[in-house]
């Protein structure tokens, strides 16, 4: 089949992109090398947000299917664990390969967010050792918390909206290599009137157990401290892999990112690009930043292959 718009990701950006192309009545394929989601299904299903307009407090997962169930609704084709390995130009038009199939369009959107990423890691002893027997990088449902005592890893927003679930029902302790938190200040606040126990300027020296997690080892200054713990969850961000833009002709920024000019096209005629995956100066990012840029991305990709007689 031939598309109309072509977009690659399929986390809040590469959603909205799907949405606002499906308003301008293009065929839309949307196609992800994982799952729809993104970031908010992969690293931080559990956490609440709380800064996307029109929800005082949303879960992750929840924002992320609330944007899937709508891109379905309009009209949007949506493959899932498809990678997309090359796109070619061809006669007028643009090819999208993956793994799997080959996708002729008129336009294409790269929304990849920071491609296949994973969690950083601590690189302590017991890492390794003890991960998923109560290590872990990502929050777990909050009744499998119930009545454990957990160790929270990070200085973040992502970290703290952990701590703030964990510690509904259970004994919470968050650790900061830092002295001063680097989440918004209106977290901080919330996290300043919560009952979770915070240890600043601390580095995690080990890991401790036999069979599972019993422990872990700080330290502070020239001090050790051990405290009990059931679980470790580590949420100090994420390490990305973009070796796909190279591979796909796209200029890229000093940092590895997509260049784009003030309307979100590439170097490449017909490429677009939003979200996490782009870069230029004063870039924040953010999930409304990310939607915002998928709209103008769409915007320009609808007047690439539509042509209208007003653009």
């Amino acid at each position: 089949m031939n598309y109309d718009v072509v977009i690659i990701g399929a986390g809040p950006a590469g959603l909205t992109a799907g949405i606002y192309a499906r308003s301008k009545g293009m065929t839309t394929l949307i196609i992800d090398s994982g799952r729809v989601g993104g970031q908010l299904v992969s690293l931080y299903p559990e956490k609440g947000i709380h800064n996307y307009p029109g929800f005082e407090t949303i879960q992750a997962r929840k924002l992320s299917d609330k944007l899937y169930a709508q891109a379905e609704s309009m009209g949007c084709e949506i493959k899932e664990n498809e990678k997309v390995e090359e796109i070619n130009n061809g006669d007028q038009e643009l090819i999208v390969v993956s793994k799997l199939a080959e996708y002729h369009t008129k336009s294409v959107i790269i929304a990849i967010g920071m491609g296949s990423f994973k969690p950083k890691k601590m690189g302590c002893p017991g890492e390794e050792e003890f991960y998923g027997k109560g290590v872990t990088y990502i929050l777990p449902a909050k009744e499998a918390l119930v009545g454990k005592k957990v160790a929270m890893f990070g200085g973040g927003n992502s970290a703290i909206d952990m701590a703030m679930i964990s510690t509904q029902v259970a004994e919470t302790t968050l650790v900061h290599r830092r002295a001063e938190f680097r989440a918004d200040e209106s977290t901080v606040r919330e996290l300043e009137k919560s009952d979770i126990r915070t240890i600043m300027n601390a580095n995690l020296k080990s890991i401790n157990g036999t069979d599972k997690v019993e422990s872990v080892t700080l330290t502070i200054g020239e001090e050790d401290m051990t405290i009990p713990t059931d679980l470790v969850v580590i949420n100090i961000g994420i390490s990305a892999d973009l070796d796909d833009l190279k591979k796909w002709g796209i200029e890229l920024t000093k940092d590895g990112l997509v260049k784009v000019n003030f309307d979100m096209s590439t170097n490449r005629p017909g490429i677009f690009a939003c979200g996490d995956v782009v870069s230029y100066e004063g870039k924040y990012k953010q999930i409304t930043t990310a939607c915002g840029e998928a709209t103008t991305a769409t915007m320009m990709a609808y007047k690439f292959a539509k042509k209208p007689y007003w653009a």
